[in-house]
């Protein structure tokens, strides 16, 4: 499933695997007290923008997230560290911060995910 995403949507496949391993521990069922949902944790805005009928679905959850990661690396032209900010707090929290903003769970996020694909 992570393989078709990535080659689908122009990601790397480690990405993709990184991010849900973050995001749910690789449960489909996963929920957040924010209202995130799936293996990817797509907010239902998320959910809506990439017309996912199921966010349950481990198939439309990882491509949604694949989607979004895409979507990211373009608007920060590549710099992994902004996109993961991104997928973590908002773009708008990336955007007023210049950076990663000064929240510890975004920080740790990307500190996190960045460790495990350097390995």
């Amino acid at each position: 499933m992570i393989d078709n995403a990535a080659a689908r949507n122009g990601v790397e496949p480690s990405l993709i695997l990184e991010v849900a391993r973050q995001e749910s521990g690789f449960r489909p069922c996963a929920i957040s007290p924010k209202g995130a949902v799936g293996l990817m944790q797509l907010m239902p805005s998320m959910q809506d923008q990439f017309k996912v009928i199921d966010p349950f679905s481990p198939i439309a959850s990882i491509d949604a997230g694949a989607k979004l990661l895409k979507q990211l690396l373009d608007r920060y032209h590549g710099d992994l560290t902004l996109a993961l900010s991104a997928y973590n707090a908002g773009a708008a929290a990336v955007d007023k911060a210049g950076g990663i903003p000064q929240i510890p769970e975004t920080q740790n996020y990307v500190t996190r995910i960045l460790s495990r694909l350097a390995q």
